[in-house]
């Protein structure tokens, strides 16, 4: 695996250490917010952070695997292990939902007031702050080191800010208009917005463990680089792209005129794939070399063949 690779898997890990200390810190905060105030609403809050703190220790883990070097048993690298870190953390989210319902529930058949609402409500606006920050950090970090993993677990930081928001004015109204059962409703409506954050994770990790292809902006990248050659004659085909973690995969056909040497056209893709390495880094090229003038070369081929209805 390049060092470019590896700096940059070291450099995500970072970020999700990080995360790991925010988690803590805003664990500890948010619980002792609900156990000041007894809110239930709090105590949603406080499960979520629950669930930042165990989907950042596993997006740690598996950042430290997915920049591994390719082995034997694991020949295109171990990029995918972002993916897992993303799924669960989406299952950790449908946990953390279900727990929310089992808590608020009996309130919302018994509400009962709450205690010290504005030292409550402070802590946590405090851990929000946190968790604001922090997520900010990150984002700029998965975009730098194209990783799956830091977008997750930014964009799930950035829910547990807007949820709590939402439990701080809505433990606020408690407060001042004295309807307790807003604390458990409000709770219930936390569970229904962190499962729908969890349904997004799972669907974006499942969708790259099935080799989906690169992102809108990227193709464009690469449609452009391959349109300047276009422009001198030459054409491509077959172009297939995918992600694994934080390396992204390019196949594609070069068609070059027939009367060209070995030589010529092998120098001719190498820079090819040099350009593309250096402007969509880490990227891994795989080219093929086609005579223009042949009419087959233009045929994309056949991925897949169904087998003949004998079974010969």
């Amino acid at each position: 695996m390049p060092d470019t690779q590896q700096s940059s898997g070291r450099g995500a890990a970072s970020y999700a250490r990080l995360s790991i200390v925010a988690a803590i810190v805003t664990m500890g905060l948010k619980t002792l917010a609900w156990w000041v105030t007894g809110s239930v609403g709090l105590l949603s809050d406080a499960m979520e952070s629950l669930v930042n703190l165990s989907a950042a220790l596993v997006a740690w883990w598996m950042l430290r695997l997915a920049i591994l070097p390719p082995d034997e048993h694991h020949a295109y690298g171990h990029g995918k292990a972002e993916y897992f870190a993303s799924a669960f953390e989406g299952m950790m989210i449908a946990v953390a939902a279900v727990s929310i319902i089992w808590a608020a529930w009996p309130r919302l058949l018994d509400p009962r007031p709450l205690q010290q609402t504005g030292i409550g409500l402070a802590v946590c606006a405090l851990a929000a702050a946190i968790n604001w920050g922090v997520a900010r950090v990150l984002l700029k970090g998965s975009q730098r080191h194209r990783s799956l993993a830091l977008k997750a677990d930014a964009h799930h930081l950035m829910t547990d800010v807007w949820t709590s928001a939402g439990v701080i004015v809505g433990v606020a109204l408690v407060g001042v208009s004295g309807w307790l059962i807003l604390d458990p409703l409000l709770a219930l409506a936390v569970a229904v917005n962190i499962l729908w954050t969890g349904w997004h994770l799972l669907s974006e990790s499942t969708a790259g463990l099935m080799d989906a292809a690169w992102p809108e902006d990227e193709r464009r990248q690469l449609d452009a680089i391959l349109g300047e050659y276009r422009s001198t004659g030459i054409d491509f085909h077959a172009v297939r792209t995918r992600r694994a973690g934080q390396r992204h995969f390019v196949s594609f056909h070069v068609l070059v005129p027939g009367g060209w040497s070995v030589q010529q056209a092998h120098d001719f893709v190498e820079g090819i794939e040099a350009r593309i390495a250096s402007e969509l880094a880490p990227v891994s090229v795989l080219t093929h070399i086609e005579p223009i003038e042949d009419p087959l070369s233009h045929d994309d081929g056949v991925l897949d063949r169904d087998p003949p209805a004998d079974g010969v």
